[in-house]
């Protein structure tokens, strides 16, 4: 299952096209550039274990590292995996972009939606978007969305997710990358599945990743900063402008 894993779990060609399966295109033609979510998700057990994964708009997982003993800040686990060469990080090319959520920082490759602004698709079921903040987040969570509902999707169909067995940490992380390959090939099958059916649409739900609240560790120079918070600002300007 681990070599079938390295055969089904791989990265995005980095094409964003709005038009391929998947839910929310007009969106995903505002944000052209994003080429998919990244969000951890925490595996409970005798010993936690962290996941980071990346999806594309079509519930794919392209992305997955496990193994992470213990609680750790989503930000903090993103840091590692990016500076661990074995790992093989698919970094984005330059004018392309992850979506993730506050817990990230905002940076060349990775959007997060602007802090201390409303975020999470519920907040707006009794108010809706009032400024060009808020609607860039509320457009974002919709598409970021995807990713809570992959997780749905593979927690509900592996219970063993929920509360992993006690075996050792090597064999516990190599149970939830076959738990993944798994998910993959029955999303790339088009195989008719009611768990895809039930998720496939935008929901209300949040995973237990990471807290937003808590402080971020920082990646990406400066420059690469100030290059996503212009690129956010654009975005959000356009979204007021056309109304969205």
């Amino acid at each position: 299952m681990i070599e079938f894993a390295k055969e089904i779990i791989v990265p995005t060609s980095f094409n964003p096209n709005p038009d391929v399966p998947g839910n929310n295109r007009r969106l995903r033609r505002i944000f052209k550039g994003a080429i998919g979510a990244l969000d951890g998700t925490l595996i409970h057990g005798e010993c936690y274990q962290n996941v980071l994964a990346i999806c594309d708009f079509n519930m794919v997982f392209t992305f997955v590292v496990a193994g992470w003993e213990g609680v750790a800040h989503d930000s903090r686990v993103l840091s590692e995996a990016l500076t661990d060469g074995a790992i093989g990080f698919p970094f984005p090319p330059p004018d392309k972009y992850y979506l993730c959520d506050a817990a990230y920082t905002n940076t060349r490759g990775f959007m997060a939606p602007y802090r201390n602004v409303r975020y999470w698709l519920g907040d707006f079921r009794r108010r809706r978007a009032i400024n060009k903040y808020e609607k860039f987040n509320h457009s974002h969570a919709k598409l970021r969305n995807v990713i809570e509902r992959s997780y749905g999707v593979l927690k509900a169909r592996f219970p063993i997710l929920k509360r992993m067995t006690p075996f050792s940490l090597e064999v516990q992380r190599d149970v939830v990358i076959a738990c993944f390959a798994v998910h993959n090939f029955i999303r790339k099958e088009g195989l008719s599945d009611e768990l895809f059916s039930e998720y496939d649409q935008t929901n209300d739900q949040r995973d237990d990743g990471g807290d937003e609240a808590e402080e971020v560790q920082m990646h990406g120079s400066t420059a690469d900063q100030t290059y996503m918070a212009s690129l956010r600002e654009e975005i959000a300007t356009q979204l007021m402008q056309n109304g969205d």
